[in-house]
């Protein structure tokens, strides 16, 4: 788990500041399965207004994290995670002080570098989707800083049997440039 974080950090200390738009690290855990990890934001040029106050943006999120089994006396498992998923976010257009937000994603695409967790946790495949539903809130200067929770499914969509999937419920915290 700690080579999986070095890894992190060189990747985003290697990439250009100035093509990012910002930075984020995830804590999740769910179906004996916990989850760390971390990833860069690109904004897409593009809002839409939502009901006068609210605006809808979006971002492209790529990631790299690990997840690991903890199902007491089974076969854990240390698995590797890259994705890269799009996000829509809604918040409001103004705003001071702390502001919430909704988001979430479809079709997001990882590939894992195990296909189980635990001998009876399995996935099928390496390749899996993922999409999740997030609120929070964002705070600071700018709103640069921000702090939400998300509920994310991932699984392979029965390509490959068997297709048992895993939901995380996810601590994400970000940095906006």
């Amino acid at each position: 788990m700690n080579k999986v974080l070095v890894l992190v950090v060189l990747l985003l200390a290697s990439a250009g500041a100035s093509a990012l738009d910002g930075v984020f690290i995830e804590r999740g855990e769910g179906n004996y399965v916990d989850q760390v990890r971390a990833g860069m934001l690109w904004k897409w040029d593009r809002t839409w207004p939502y009901h006068g106050d609210w605006l809808i943006t979006g971002a492209w999120e790529a990631a790299v994290g690990a997840w690991r089994g903890e199902k007491p006396a089974d076969n854990n498992q240390v698995i590797g995670d890259i994705g890269i998923q799009p996000v829509f976010h809604m918040a409001p257009r103004e705003g001071a002080g702390m502001t919430p937000y909704l988001e979430g994603s479809i079709l997001g695409l990882h590939l894992i570098s195990r296909a189980f967790a635990y001998d009876t946790r399995k996935f099928g495949s390496s390749f899996q989707f993922g999409h999740f539903l997030g609120f929070g809130v964002n705070f600071g200067e700018k709103r640069a800083f921000g702090m939400g929770f998300r509920f994310q499914h991932l699984s392979n969509a029965g390509i490959v049997q068997p297709n048992q999937g895993v939901n995380f419920k996810q601590l994400h915290l970000a940095y906006n440039f």
